[in-house]
């Protein structure tokens, strides 16, 4: 029986019903997308997931999860919060929590969890229910002593020493390229953002950009999630940020009251930019920027009104939350192996293009080669900048109902009823290269095939040795004028422009 109280801050904290209801429905979201073959949608989400909520779910423990338990119940334990490092934590305490695990309290996985936290043996666990033979009668007082008595046994294994290796091979390879960054990344203490879990490094970023920007600066993070928030709160301040300023809200409605800001990092897919008017003149904007089912990270310089693309990167983000989430329209196909999305357009009809799926397609052969190693990812953009009907086909793992070229993102076009997508074989010249070929599917499939081959002719003869197109973000109030070679994508804050000449 327990011999002592708790203090608050060590009782496992009441869960409320609200947030049990939303991780139901964002579990409930990823079992369907991973039933639907859409796994690579499926593995950002359930990260996010995973970066709120502060566990290390896998798909496996998402898919199916009505076979072992209720949706309410893996909801419920999703809810339940990391337990706090508590600086100040008494042997006493460590004790009675030793004692509750011993005894099966009701709450023995939170007990557990907090014991991890607070105490420096790895294996903290092991002293409890697996103990050595010298052991098994041990106190709960004698198993603190000897988990707080544990040192690493390499001098090496140290955090110092751990974030020095991290930012030498960081170095090696080309991410770190500056002595400011490097120090930032060897100062901002990283394991103790993530005590539980490398993966879990909620407010390290915060942490990263207060290094940068010095005691005299101001850092502003903004979560829409109150679980990130209050842990981001709690362990800037346990590790000495307080230049950073923790926000809890919609980010789509920033105010300006702590602007204009030298730089903005957004570290969600956001399908609008509404963060320019917060830039100061020449400032900077990181954005994972989404329009057509494509992402790419880009770097945007404030010049007026305008903002200015630089480098862009290939990259995959979660999709933004709240006020800024823009849903794209989805047809799955063959209960779920294959999956075609659009970002705009005419509704599509799922019937229809399942009907299309099963017929033979239309097959054109390309000319167009490429060498295994090689990108492309220009391809996609080139074929987004010239087609209203630009989409994304996706196909499970498990099927082969069709030949994407990617099975993950694969360019396409999509109408209401029909689709023609990019596909592949090997080259016959016997050289490692596989040849671009196009199907197409339904009633309009021969035409969108026709369009999507010559389309990625002209790239391969024009576009394919150039350095890609610039991207520039103009208010919404602002109509700029109409690339010559290129597209104007109209969104709700913002028009992007992709231009090529």
């Amino acid at each position: 029986m327990a011999t002592m109280d708790l203090r608050p801050e060590l009782l496992f904290p009441p869960v409320p019903h609200e947030r049990v209801e939303r991780l139901g429905a964002e579990i409930d979201r990823i079992a369907r997308l991973i039933e639907d073959g859409r796994v690579p949608e499926a593995r950002l989400s359930l990260a996010a997931f995973n970066e709120r909520t502060g566990h290390g779910y896998e798909l496996s423990d998402f898919a199916a999860y009505w076979e072992s338990e209720s949706l309410q119940d893996i909801a419920r334990n999703a809810a339940r919060p990391y337990p706090p490092r508590v600086p100040d934590i008494t042997r006493e305490e460590l004790a009675e929590i030793v004692r509750r695990i011993m005894e099966a309290d009701q709450e023995t996985d939170y007990y557990l969890k907090l014991l991890d936290v607070n105490v420096p043996h790895p294996r903290v666990s092991d002293l409890i229910f697996w103990p050595p033979e010298e052991l098994r009668d041990a106190t709960p007082e004698q198993i603190v002593d000897i988990a707080l008595s544990y040192r690493p046994i390499s001098p090496s294994e140290s955090p110092d020493r751990l974030r020095a290796g991290m930012v030498a091979r960081l170095k090696e390879q080309g991410w770190i390229r500056s002595p400011e960054v490097a120090a930032a990344f060897a100062k901002a203490p990283r394991e103790r953002f993530a005590p539980e879990a490398p993966s879990l490094a909620a407010a390290y970023s915060a942490a990263l950009i207060a290094e940068l920007v010095g005691p005299e600066g101001l850092v502003v993070t903004v979560d829409i999630d109150p679980f990130v928030t209050e842990r981001a709160t709690r362990f800037l301040a346990d590790t000495g940020y307080p230049q950073v300023k923790v926000v809890l809200g919609d980010a789509e409605h920033v105010g300006d009251e702590d602007g204009p800001y030298d730089a903005i990092l957004v570290t969600a897919g956001a399908w609008d930019c509404p963060w320019g008017r917060l830039l100061a003149p020449g400032g900077r904007l990181v954005v994972p920027l989404r329009f057509c089912g494509i992402t790419r990270s880009i770097t945007f310089v404030r010049y007026g009104d305008r903002l200015a693309g630089l480098d862009p990167e290939v990259c995959g983000f979660v999709p933004m939350q709240g006020t800024g989430a823009h849903e794209e329209q989805v047809a799955a196909l063959a209960g779920g192996a294959v999956t075609l999305t659009l970002d705009g357009g005419p509704a599509l009809d799922t019937a229809a293009l399942d009907r299309a799926l099963t017929g033979d397609p239309a097959e054109l052969w390309t000319g167009v080669v490429v060498r295994p190693d090689e990108p492309f990812d220009t391809a996609a953009l080139w074929l987004a900048t010239h087609e209203d009907t630009f989409g994304v086909i996706w196909q499970s793992p498990d099927h082969d109902l069709v030949r994407p070229v990617l099975r993950w993102f694969c360019p396409a076009l999509i109408t209401p009823d029909s689709f023609a997508y990019l596909t592949y074989r090997e080259d016959e010249t016997g050289e490692r290269r596989i040849e671009f070929g196009v199907h197409g599917h339904g009633p309009l499939g021969p035409e969108l095939a026709r369009r999507l081959a010559a389309h990625l002719r002209t790239w391969d003869r024009d576009w394919r040795h150039h350095p890609g197109p610039r991207f520039t973000l103009h208010p919404a109030d602002a109509m700029p004028p109409a690339p010559a070679t290129g597209r104007i994508f109209p969104k709700r804050h913002t028009h992007l422009v992709i231009d090529w000449a």
